[in-house]
């Protein structure tokens, strides 16, 4: 699945060209590399999201075309989340 439409899909980020825009900037890897939207996703790959002043790191645990709003979050499990600083 490409990593733009994964990132909508699991709820991580609301909109699709929000998810692409977010990963062409260069803000999200994939297993330590860096990943444009057209990246393929994979369950058990790793990724790592910077937000802002914040990134999550999640692993992939399941790929789903669409998912329900409470079902979205079990796409993925949360690894760690950090703060960054300016």
């Amino acid at each position: 699945m490409r990593l733009d439409k994964f990132l909508k899909v699991s709820r991580l980020i609301k909109r699709r060209t929000v998810a692409k825009d977010v990963s062409d900037q260069g803000r999200v890897w994939i297993n330590g590399k860096e990943a444009k939207a057209s990246s393929d996703v994979k369950v058990g790959d790793e990724l790592r999201i910077r937000f802002g002043q914040k990134s999550v790191v999640v692993r992939v645990e399941q790929i789903a075309e669409t998912t329900r709003k409470d079902e979205a979050g079990n796409m993925y499990s949360l690894i760690r989340e950090e703060s960054h600083s300016t």
